[in-house]
């Protein structure tokens, strides 16, 4: 195991916490009730990993993903369970505040879900709606524009 992963591993159990460490992405997402990507912030590599993880996790998994500059509606708007998808902004080391973004239409499991996680890991969470305009239009139904 690499350093920086056993170092990682380490980090997580003195905070009480447990990393299972896998090489691929179907053994990471197989019994997930939450998924979070850190891939870099662009729309290719979101869209990429994404696909990956919609495929191979259970119905039941809420994908999340950290993003500064790209549209929750877009990504959401991608897989086949728009419902449980949702984005983090703000800081997410150091137990500061962060924003989960929501499209339209999310469960509010996936929103209850999100928020006990991040509130677990010290955050003060404020729950919204998506305020970022979607480009990505090819799968909204006219309803939701």
């Amino acid at each position: 195991m690499p350093a920086r992963l056993r170092h990682a591993e380490a980090a997580f159990t003195e905070l009480g916490r447990s990393v299972r460490l896998v090489s691929t992405v179907e053994d990471a997402v197989r019994d997930a009730d939450l998924v979070m990507d850190f891939v870099p912030d662009e729309l290719e590599s979101k869209l990429e990993i994404w696909s990956l993880i919609d495929r191979m996790a259970p119905p039941k998994t809420v994908m999340c993903t950290p993003s500064a500059v790209l549209s929750i509606t877009d990504l959401a708007s991608c897989t086949y369970r728009d419902d449980r998808c949702v984005m983090v902004r703000g800081e997410l080391l150091g137990g500061r505040e962060v924003r989960v973004l929501t499209a339209r239409g999310v469960a509010k499991k996936t929103r209850e879900l999100t928020e006990r996680v991040f509130e677990a890991l010290g955050h003060a969470v404020v729950v919204e709606g998506d305020p970022d305009l979607p480009m990505l239009l090819k799968n909204m139904g006219a309803s939701q524009l």
